[in-house]
């Protein structure tokens, strides 16, 4: 197997604070190879977040290695190796969202030609083509969310980092944007690293599901998943589908009873 593209082993992290230390994460070993789709999932504060943070040199872990394409977390920022899409989209309300997409290639020093060409080539990925000169506020919240993830694929990451960036969206919508999701992670062939609190969205985006514990973080679980890439949304109401719901229901489970 090729080396993977991030790699954690026994990756702690001990937040100090005036209530005394919180143990974010403990002993937190998992490897993601090149082209992986890995959901992170487990209960409010049980690390998901820390962790999507911690390979994004967002975060100091505290104890253990982490590294991303074999280098650590602040050498891959500074070349450029990942792309993060937060909770919110995050858009600046006095930029279009041309501009928007932009800011991240203006910063790094791309030339105004590249630059244009960038934003009309992110924009067709995400099925926004013709909505570059609109306002953040005239378009709904899934497209809005669309924007923010065109934005962290502009200057093309091979790592895509994602902190459930559907999180606040109603179902219907979050359908259709985790089936557009599943297509660009197909024609783009990127490593994204996802976090999420739904069983339904885990199991349906992902090649390998990272179940959590609750504090202190630690993986209670990882499934490979036997689903075939191509996934319309009826696949869901397969046995096969749902037998990885219920291993994922059982993991959180578990992870619960280790504190009980």
């Amino acid at each position: 197997m090729t080396n993977p593209v991030i790699s954690a082993e026994n990756l702690s992290l001990t937040f100090q604070t005036n209530d005394g230390p919180v143990h974010a994460l403990k002993d937190v070993s998992l490897d993601i190879q090149k082209g992986d789709f890995v959901s992170f999932i487990g209960p409010s504060g049980c690390g998901k977040t820390t962790f999507l943070r911690v390979m994004a040199d967002l975060e100091e872990p505290t104890g253990g290695t982490i590294t991303v394409n074999g280098v650590s977390p602040h050498e891959a920022r500074l070349t450029r190796a990942y792309g993060y899409v937060f909770q919110a989209a995050g858009l600046y309300p006095w930029r279009t969202i041309g501009g928007n997409i932009r800011l991240p290639l203006e910063i790094m020093g791309y030339s105004k030609a590249d630059q244009a060409e960038r934003v009309t080539r992110v924009l067709e990925l995400v099925d926004l083509a013709g909505f570059e000169k609109k306002f953040p506020w005239q378009l709904s919240g899934g497209m809005q969310q669309r924007a923010s993830i065109a934005r962290a694929l502009a200057f093309d990451a091979e790592i895509l980092l994602m902190d459930e960036p559907f999180g606040a969206l109603d179902e219907i919508v979050r359908d259709h944007l985790n089936e557009q999701l599943l297509a660009l992670w197909d024609k783009t062939g990127k490593t994204i690293g996802f976090v999420t609190h739904s069983i339904p969205e885990a199991v349906y985006l992902s090649t390998k599901i990272v179940v959590m514990s609750p504090r202190p973080g630690r993986v209670t679980d990882v499934i490979e998943s036997p689903l075939p890439r191509e996934r319309p949304l009826d696949i869901r109401d397969t046995p096969e589908f749902l037998e990885v719901a219920h291993r994922v229901r059982e993991g959180l489970r578990a992870g619960h009873g280790d504190d009980l």
